[in-house]
């Protein structure tokens, strides 16, 4: 590992403390005397507090303070939380209700915090809540999107969060007035929880009135800023830590109320608390994911050219406005509203409505997955209705690659695209030659076979603008400060892999420190696929700072002109002189010569232009008819990242978002019942993916450098996932379509699929 070249394969360095125990969570690395928290949350859905006592819980042995909403505002914090809102269609804002960090006067979902108990062990708390004196006046509980029998907030007449729309409506409705045919199709796309493999957690410290909060998170900036806020204090007041951190997928990005709850404990006790959710409670209180239903609507010419595209969805927020909850279906949808297709006009409408459910936000993808699960179901139905193959009608629309840069009709530009060769690459990788013979033998097992497509592309999102550090030690290492954070990508290896390559530093004196405010002056996280786009960018401003002030120096060490001196083969050089010195050893002269000065290089820059990844997915699929059991049997992915640092982590990344998409589509599938009580709490009810559920992924890369940053990269953590769900919805779709079964939603569950095809039989509903 002394050096790495340009797009090689370098197994994890992370890894081996992960897989022999060493790794440092939240729940690792807690200081000695921590006391324990635990949130007794809402057993109900929906109404109005009569009764809180806590004074016998306050008595319970080994009890140390019990926290409610009064209690903070009665120690002058401000304890409603942030929500992002949207413009609405009439210019107004986005309903903005209060969200308290503990339940006030109303409760509005089942598992909402209403108080915390801090205790020597977690079992004492957890007793001592039992004796929390909570009761509730049952109000009407609204569920579903159209049942606004409850009036949750009064700020929201009925439930209503926001009204959205972009687009040119007249236009649109122009075109599709004046189209030769029309495909309308609805689509739901299903609540699910994220069950990241570490629950979120938290601890906080009090040490010389600073404030030090550690969690599992997806940077430490945006609850820095929060915890300002709520606690009237200055950030340089406020250390955020973030340690190894199990699985984030977006859902750990936001600020929870847990962690400021158990920030505020710790002061008044003077003493630091932890907070671990176990597995119930994270279904119950995590952000969901997903969660609207879409009206999608295709104009086309008589030559199958795509005049007019127009969608109307309506999302389920949960109770609460979430930290960027109204932005996700909204405008998050819109960056990749036409896919990849040459379409001249288009409009969208996204109302969001508010229910007595846990709150809903950023899952993988963050709008982009639900975007091109719209559009590419949709294509696939046109195709069908259009009498036209899926691979033809696409190719026919495809944005040409001398349309580039190409601006949609939502003003994002996109850079490069060679979409027709991704897919017919994708084409040959699937072996669809060999469909025929494969749904023949699956015929003669008693089962259905249907393959599916999508054609994704996706906006990289979050800052532009990313720092970095870089320190020279006195050991001969060197140290990478990085403003992003791993949720278990694997960012150790790629920045230590990047630094390496361009500096010839070896990538084993090589340190990353990530998700300390106190040693990285700002950052902007992990999410939205941007890490390894912005972080490598200002990496590199960072080393041609480097070298230019080395020359700089090494002109006085040499005697010669620093413009004479080149940095070729990860070297120090100049014509007459036989030194050769490397990045290190020149550090190592400064160092020597005093110049403390050039040990330290700080860097900011701001990406010219965002990256879109794209690429396509084939699956296939078969179902059992006698139970409905449908299995993805084989899946197909090429894609256009770019240029990569590391091929297998990107694989890897694919592979990851992969399964996520085949869990929402197959297994994954929230319930409640009646009253708003969760079903779904455990993984006995709640069916997470396992291995046997997921086929071989066949991966390759069809790369279309990119021009929105030096090194041509695109982002690849989300893309798996934004390709996955079409495709496997498309293909089951494909196996039931000859049926005559025209609708297919998510998820396909052997229940589900059983009773579609009963259904069409007649002999069920």
């Amino acid at each position: 590992m002394d050096k790495f070249g340009k797009s090689q394969s370098v197994t994890r360095v992370e890894d081996h403390r992960f897989l022999t125990g060493q790794g440092r969570y939240v729940d690792d690395i807690t200081p000695d005397g921590a006391l324990f928290a635990y949130v007794l949350r809402s057993p109900v859905a929906h109404g109005e507090i009569a009764a809180l006592d806590v004074s016998t819980a306050r008595q319970a042995d080994g009890v140390h303070l019990v926290v409610t909403a009064q209690d903070m505002r009665a120690a002058g914090l401000d304890i409603a939380m942030s929500g992002t809102t949207v413009a609405n269609r009439d210019g107004s804002k986005g309903a903005s209700p209060r969200r308290p960090l503990l339940a006030e006067d109303r409760v509005r979902y089942v598992g909402e915090a209403v108080a915390l108990v801090v205790a020597d062990s977690l079992n004492a708390a957890r007793d001592a809540a039992e004796l929390i004196e909570l009761d509730i006046d049952d109000l009407p509980v609204s569920l579903t999107l159209d049942d606004t029998g409850a009036q949750i907030h009064p700020e929201a007449p009925g439930n209503r969060a926001y009204d959205f729309a972009l687009g040119d409506e007249a236009a649109t409705e122009a075109a599709f007035a004046q189209a030769a045919r029309r495909v309308s199709l609805q689509i739901d796309d299903n609540r699910i929880i994220v069950n990241s493999m570490e629950p979120r957690g938290c601890f906080a410290e009090w040490l010389d009135g600073r404030l030090h909060l550690s969690f599992g998170g997806q940077g430490v900036w945006v609850m820095q800023g929060e915890l300002a806020r709520v606690f009237d204090l200055d950030k340089a007041q406020i250390r955020v830590t973030n340690p190894d951190v199990g699985g984030g997928v977006g859902m750990k990005a936001m600020a929870y109320p847990e962690y400021f709850v158990t920030a505020f404990a710790a002061r008044e006790l003077g003493r630091p608390v932890r907070w671990i959710a176990d597995r119930t409670e994270s279904m119950l209180s995590d952000n969901a994911g997903r969660d609207l239903t879409s009206l999608a609507e295709l104009a086309f010419d008589q030559d199958n050219r795509i005049l007019a595209y127009r969608v109307h969805n309506r999302s389920n927020m949960g109770a609460y406005n979430s930290q960027f909850a109204q932005a996700i279906q909204s405008n998050l949808f819109a960056r990749v509203l036409t896919g990849v297709y040459d379409i001249p006009v288009a409009y969208l409408r996204n109302e969001g409505f508010y229910t007595n459910t846990t709150q809903v936000d950023a899952y993988r993808g963050a709008g982009r997955p639900e975007a091109i699960y719209v559009l590419e179901r949709i294509m696939d139905r046109a195709a069908r209705e259009l009498g036209i193959d899926p691979f033809e009608l696409r190719r026919i629309n495809f944005i040409r690659p001398d349309q580039f840069p190409y601006q949609t009709v939502v003003s994002e530009t996109y850079d490069v695209g060679e979409f027709d060769r991704v897919m017919g690459r994708a084409v040959l990788d699937a072996d669809l030659a060999g469909f025929e013979r494969r749904k023949s033998a699956s015929q003669s097992a008693g089962k259905l076979r249907g393959f599916g497509v999508c054609y994704y592309i996706e906006s990289i999102l979050g800052a532009p603008n990313e720092d970095v550090k870089v320190d020279f030690t006195e050991d001969g290492q060197a140290v990478i400060y990085v403003g992003t954070q791993s949720n278990g990508q694997g960012h150790e290896t790629v920045f230590r892999q990047f630094l390496s390559d361009q500096t010839g530093i070896p990538a084993d004196q090589i340190t990353v420190v990530q998700g300390d405010s106190d040693l990285i002056a700002k950052g902007g996280g992990t999410g939205g696929s941007r890490s390894v786009t912005v972080q490598t960018h200002v990496t590199l401003t960072a080393v041609a700072d480097m070298i230019s002030g080395f020359k700089e120096f090494l002109s006085d060490e040499l005697g010669v002109p620093a413009d004479e001196i080149s940095f070729d083969d990860l070297q120090f050089r100049a014509e007459g002189s036989n030194l050769t010195p490397t990045m290190l050893e020149v550090a190592a002269m400064a160092r020597d010569a005093g110049r403390d000065d050039l040990l330290t290089w700080q860097a900011s820059a701001t990406l010219p232009a965002r990256s879109f990844p794209n690429g396509c997915h084939i699956a296939e699929i078969e179902i059992d008819m006698t139970t409905g059991q449908t299995t993805c049997d084989k899946y197909t992915v090429v894609d256009d990242f770019g240029n990569l640092i590391n091929p297998m982590l990107a694989e890897g990344q694919v592979h990851g978002g992969v399964v996520q998409g085949l869990g929402q589509a197959l297994t994954e599938h929230v319930v409640h019942d009646e009253d708003g009580q969760l079903l779904t709490a455990t993984f006995m009810d709640y069916a997470m993916p396992r291995a046997d559920d997921v086929p071989p992924i066949a991966f390759a890369t069809e790369a279309v450098p990119s021009t929105a940053n030096p090194m041509g990269m695109k982002g690849c953590g989300e893309a798996g996932t934004v390709g996955a769900l079409a495709a496997v919805a498309n293909a089951v779709q494909d196996a039931l379509w000859a049926r005559g079964i025209k609708q297919v939603d998510m998820p396909f569950t052997p229940s589900r699929v059983w009773a579609m095809m009963e259904g069409y039989d007649g002999t069920a509903a």
